[in-house]
C-alpha cells in the first residue's frame, strides 16, 4: 500500500471543488441505476459523457504595543516615534528596527494561521477523497450490474452505461492515487 500523496502538485484532485466532477459523475450514476430509461440525453452532464464516448489578530497587538509603547502616549508623531524607538530597542536598534518588532508577531500569527487552515483544509480534502473512493466503488460495481442486466437495452442506454463505467474506472484510478491505495 502506497502513501497518502501530500504535495499537491502530485494529486489529481488538488482541492475539494476539484471533487465537485466525480460528485457529478457519481449523482448521474446513481440516476442511471435507478432510471432504466435514463440516457446521455437526460443526464446532468451529456458533454462529459459525450466526450467519453469521443475520446487577523497580531495586527491588533502590534497596533496596541505601539500605542503604548511611545514616551509620549498615543497616536500622535512623537508617540509614534517614540514608540517605533522604544521597541526597536528591544534588540539594540532604532525606529527602523522597531517597525521590524512589531511587525514580527503579525507577520508570525498569520503564517500560523495560514498554515492551521491549510492543515484543516487537506485533512477534510482527504477524508471527501477517501468518502467519494468509496461511493464510486459501490456505483461502478452497481453500473456493471446494470451493463449485464440491460444486455438487450437500446444503444444509447449501453452507450450511457459505458461512458458511465469509463468516467467511474478513471476517477477510482485517480482517487487510488491520491489515496495512496495499492492499484
Amino acid at each position: 500500500m502506497g502513501e497518502y500523496v501530500k504535495k499537491k502538485k502530485y494529486m489529481v484532485f488538488q482541492s475539494v471543488e476539484s471533487l465537485q466532477q466525480a460528485v457529478n459523475v457519481l449523482n448521474d450514476a446513481a440516476a442511471a441505476v435507478n432510471d432504466k430509461s435514463r440516457t446521455i440525453r437526460e443526464s446532468a452532464i451529456p458533454e462529459v459523457l459525450a466526450g467519453v464516448l469521443g475520446a487577523g489578530i497580531g495586527g491588533v497587538g502590534s497596533f496596541a504595543a505601539l500605542y503604548g509603547l511611545g514616551s509620549v502616549v498615543g497616536l500622535s508623531a512623537a508617540g509614534i516615534t517614540s514608540g517605533l524607538a522604544a521597541a526597536g530597542s528591544i534588540v539594540s536598534g532604532g525606529m527602523v528596527a522597531g517597525v521590524f518588532v512589531l511587525a514580527a508577531p503579525v507577520a508570525a500569527l498569520a503564517a500560523a494561521g495560514v498554515g492551521f487552515a491549510t492543515h484543516l483544509k487537506n485533512k477534510q480534502l482527504r477524508q471527501e477523497k477517501e468518502r467519494l473512493y468509496k461511493e464510486a466503488l459501490k456505483k461502478h460495481e452497481a453500473i456493471i450490474q446494470a451493463l449485464k442486466s440491460e444486455v438487450d437495452a437500446d444503444k444509447e442506454r449501453l452507450d450511457y452505461l459505458q461512458s458511465l463505467n469509463i468516467l467511474l474506472t478513471q476517477i477510482i484510478k485517480d482517487l487510488k492515487k491520491d489515496l495512496g491505495k495499492a492499484a
